[in-house]
């Protein structure tokens, strides 16, 4: 039995992506340490450990090949900005420039795409790492490569580690992005069900909000999937083993639509509905499958066989019986709200037979579209076009770019104006504080300012509790492991351990307690300069891009409308190319805004003035989405008569209004707070009897329920530009107010949540 929970508890450790990643660095440190030792060469540790962080920082999540060619360009910069540092860094002005100029074109990489982001980042610590070695070389002179190379065989040795550990654990990194796209969508399906749970009174607002947030999380974690199986299928035709992975991502996928699709006002229909158990059943069944949606996110990340459950067989029959039994009432044979429950009851057992598919992913569809959409640029040309479009002073990637250099180039400044002890330890700590975002940089400020306490306290307890060097030496190894793990979850333990490990290694070669006060210092140093440029340069304020991003959710939300009418009058649902990447489009920029609202949230009182105005507009945007996703749900063919007249004129007055909003809204123009076509359009809307035909009848429905939100989105985006216009402070030259006089203040009160409900 004991062998049995070990084995277990060994297999779910191999199953976690942070504790795999972890453990690759550690062979690496350990190694280095190992390698030292031997030599007798301790001083040789802190840069072959520096190098071997640097690489670490940049890898990205690749097959071999794809692996290969990233590592070939890292070291390949970082052969650059070592021999450059080494030439360089007794000329502090002619220095200065190259670190400027260095810092701001390997910031800006990342407008071509995450993995280049993380390469150009990567870099950046390795000018900031040569610096400090160089520093502490400064007393021993040494050969003019010695530093570079050393630093350049600690990223070689890991990159080679990391390139043959993704050749031997090819398909590692997709079992761990999917399991954890399961994971999170069994909690969207959770949250999810206490929008029905049948109670009056609940704080409907709140819950929607959350809501919002966690698809974020779902549709981030959907990019990463996609991204992790496209990098080892490409356009080529998926192996088995693969194309059970891309089955799971595209079921993933469909669960996600129907999870997000919204058939009726929740509360109108716990309002009807609140003496009979119909709201339960359904409540129940979403409840089971976000349970089954976790199982899955197990069965996968475990490499173990998925099971249905009899549990989810029966809610299903209850579900079923309830509605029925409704169905024969009297009261509710010919209701509205009974035909949204069927909707809703029907959606549920389909979103059930989706999870179902992956106890048979053997089974292959021949006529399904898995192409995916290769988002990297395709030549120089391509890329140089997508930098050029970033050099502007809307561009966040631009502004990021100034805020880093500028405040590099002060570290550097102060450091040469105060000849501080150890002071290049300030560049580093404005280097890993500086974030794009305001809220990011504060949190960081203060995580790192705890985490470089802790680490000196640990520091001074292993100094006294472990006197042996050899000890300390394996400890430092260690304290690298746990920096890597906990770095993205836990900044403060990470920094904590980084910290330990630095004074360990130091302790290698010199007196580790005189490093204690200039690493306290010198961080306190760094994380005010990081605090500054954010608050000075360029500030990246979200109140004065929120127009923008609200005009992106809804002009996306159009775009997925269009894809999903368009299958309507065509041969029903196809899940091709085009409607995918309309629909994750749609999800992407959702998500966007929802992340632009967390981080406005947490910036100073005087830039969140219209914070309120933006979680409402969130709610609005994110109900939307959730009625058009109920389209995408029930997608398929009209028939003969597909061509229904008043359904054609609803359609284009919505697509008209929604791209009318969101175009206002993008480019700050004027817009009217009440649109006499759209009323018009909903009372035509309301006054259409419904049709037999369950196809036309979901299309009447949603559309409805749109119509009914446009006057109330209309309202609240006029209430944000005239806002926006209104507070000349908040302008800046990225604000999307029209040009011109400052406005009239919004007169009138805030809508309730009634309208969007």
């Amino acid at each position: 039995m004991l062998f049995l929970s070990l084995t277990t508890a060994l297999r779910r450790l191999w199953a976690n992506d942070a504790f795999v990643y972890s453990l690759r660095v550690g062979l690496a440190l350990f190694g280095v340490i190992a390698l030292c030792k031997e030599l007798d060469q301790m001083q040789l540790a802190i840069p072959l450990i520096l190098g071997v962080i640097a690489c670490a920082l940049g890898e990205t999540d690749d097959s071999w090949r794809g692996r290969l060619f990233g590592q070939s360009l890292i070291w390949a910069l970082f052969v650059l900005v070592t021999l450059a540092v080494q030439l360089l860094v007794g000329i502090p002005w002619a220095f200065a420039l190259m670190l400027g100029v260095l810092v701001f074109a390997l910031t800006m990489l990342g407008a071509l795409g995450e993995r280049y982001r993380l390469i150009g980042y990567c870099s950046i610590v390795m000018i900031v790492y040569a610096l400090i070695t160089a520093e502490q070389s400064a007393a021993q002179p040494t050969r003019f490569w010695h530093n570079p190379a050393l630093l350049l065989a600690g990223s070689v040795w890991y990159g080679v580690l990391s390139i043959v550990w993704s050749a031997l654990f090819a398909h590692q990194p997709i079992q761990q992005r999917l399991a954890n796209l399961y994971r999170l969508l069994g909690a969207y399906l959770e949250l999810k069900s206490r929008l029905f749970e049948p109670v009056r009174g609940q704080d409907e607002e709140a819950l929607r909000l959350e809501v919002a947030r966690l698809n974020g999380q779902v549709v981030a974690a959907l990019n990463a999937a996609k991204d992790s199986i496209f990098s080892r299928v490409g356009q080529a035709r998926p192996g088995q083993r693969t194309s059970r992975y891309l089955r799971l991502y595209f079921i993933a996928q469909d669960v996600h639509e129907r999870a997000t699709s919204t058939h009726y006002p929740y509360a109108d229909l716990t309002d009807a509905f609140f003496h009979s158990d119909v709201m339960f059943r359904c409540q129940r069944l979403l409840r089971l499958a976000g349970e089954d949606c976790r199982r899955l996110a197990r069965a996968i990340r475990m490499r173990q066989p998925y099971g249905l459950r009899a549990e989810t067989q029966q809610a299903k029959e209850d579900l079923d019986a309830s509605i029925q039994f409704l169905k024969a009432s009297p009261d509710w044979s010919n209701s509205r709200l009974l035909r949204a429950i069927l909707a809703l009851g029907g959606n549920l057992d389909q979103l059930d037979r989706r999870l179902s598919m992956a106890t048979r992913l053997d089974q292959r569809d021949d006529q399904q579209d898995i192409s995916l959409l290769d988002r990297s640029p395709q030549s120089l040309k391509d890329a140089w076009d997508r930098v050029r479009l970033q050099l502007t002073r809307s561009a966040p990637i631009f502004r990021h770019a100034c805020r880093l250099t500028l405040a590099l180039l002060a570290g550097y400044g102060l450091v040469h104006l105060t000849n501080a002890e150890q002071g290049y330890w300030i560049v580093m700590t404005t280097l890993f504080v500086c974030s794009p975002s305001y809220g990011a940089t504060k949190n960081r400020m203060v995580q790192r300012i705890a985490g470089t306490t802790l680490g000196l306290v640990l520091g001074w307890m292993a100094f006294r509790l472990f006197l042996s060097l050899e000890v300390q030496a394996w400890i430092a190894a260690l304290a690298g492991v746990v920096f890597f793990a906990t770095r993205s979850s836990r900044y403060m333990l990470g920094t904590a351990s980084i910290t330990l490990l630095v004074l360990l290694c130091l302790n290698q070669i010199s007196d580790g307690y005189d490093y204690f006060l200039p690493r306290l210092v010198d961080t306190l140093i760094g994380s005010a300069l990081a605090g500054l440029a954010v608050l000075v340069i360029l500030p990246d304020w979200q109140g004065r891009r929120l127009s923008a991003v609200v005009g992106q959710a809804v002009l996306s939300s159009a775009r997925y409308l269009q894809a999903v009418i368009t299958q309507y009058g065509g041969s029903g649902a196809a899940d091709d190319l085009n409607y995918r990447l309309a629909r994750r489009n749609a999800h992407n920029a959702d998500a966007a805004f929802s992340m632009t609202m967390s981080n406005m949230l947490s910036e100073p009182g005087h830039f969140r003035q219209n914070a309120e105005l933006g979680l409402r507009l969130l709610v609005l945007s994110h109900t939307i989405l959730n009625y058009i996703s109920a389209l995408g749900a029930h997608r398929v063919a009209l028939g003969e008569d597909a061509s229904d007249p008043a359904l054609d004129t609803a359609r284009t007055g919505i697509l008209n209004a929604l791209d009318a909003i969101g175009q206002a809204l993008a480019q700050g123009e004027t817009l009217p707070g009440r649109h006499l076509e759209e009323e018009a359009l909903l009372e035509m809307l309301e006054q259409l009897p419904e049709s037999n035909d369950d196809a036309h009848r979901i299309v009447h429905t949603q559309l409805a329920l749109i119509a009914r939100l446009l006057p109330v989105l209309r309202k609240q985006a006029s209430r944000l530009l005239s806002q926006e216009r209104y507070n000349p402070d908040d302008a800046g030259p990225d604000s999307n107010a029209a040009a011109g006089g400052a406005a009239s203040p919004p007169s009138g009160e805030t809508p309730t949540m009634e309208a969007v409900r």
